[in-house]
């Protein structure tokens, strides 16, 4: 990777980061929109995505990280559990997309964007069972946070983040997968 490329993707990444500070801000403002519609997970799995794992990665964790000491938000609690799910979703992503290649972008984002959403929240399971609430997870509860509960988020991460993801291919501020 070259010294611009570099550039972009890390001023690409800090522009991320800073909409996991302001889009739950304004999802917020909607009642239960922040927890309905997970709008931090956004520009986290665009990062992946956009920029690969290592920046997918950081994204995830400085978010969350960044959100709460500057808006209070996801409360000091719950950071750990939110941290690990958006660090996983961004890291899983920008490697998924790295290794999947059909010859077709839109197969490799969806399968990319699906594969991470479903590793971050089996990882996130685990970690929420065996570290962060002890005894007191459940399947059940599990299956209800993160599959029925925000199944309206999953329906909007599914549709906003690949058509940002081709937004930018367009305006070609990412490179194109498969040179035409």
């Amino acid at each position: 990777m070259n010294k611009k490329s570099m550039t972009i993707n890390l001023t690409s990444t800090a522009v991320c980061i800073a909409l996991c500070v302001v889009l739950p801000l304004a999802f917020h403002m909607i009642p239960g929109g922040g927890k309905v519609f997970s709008p931090m997970h956004i520009p986290v799995l665009i990062c992946g995505l956009c920029f690969g794992w290592p920046y997918g990665l950081a994204c995830g964790i400085l978010g969350p990280v960044i959100s709460c000491f500057v808006t209070g938000s996801p409360k000091v609690g719950y950071l750990p559990i939110m941290a690990t799910e958006l660090a996983c979703y961004g890291f899983f992503t920008g490697l998924f997309i790295n290794f999947i290649k059909t010859k077709k972008t839109a197969i490799d984002v969806y399968v990319s964007l699906f594969a991470a959403m479903i590793a971050g929240r089996l990882i996130t399971g685990v970690a929420r069972a065996l570290f962060f609430s002890k005894g007191s997870y459940t399947m059940n509860t599990w299956v209800t946070g993160y599959f029925v509960e925000s199944l309206p988020g999953i329906i909007c991460h599914l549709i906003i983040v690949p058509v940002i993801y081709f937004a930018l291919s367009k305006a070609h501020l990412i490179p194109d997968r498969y040179n035409k």
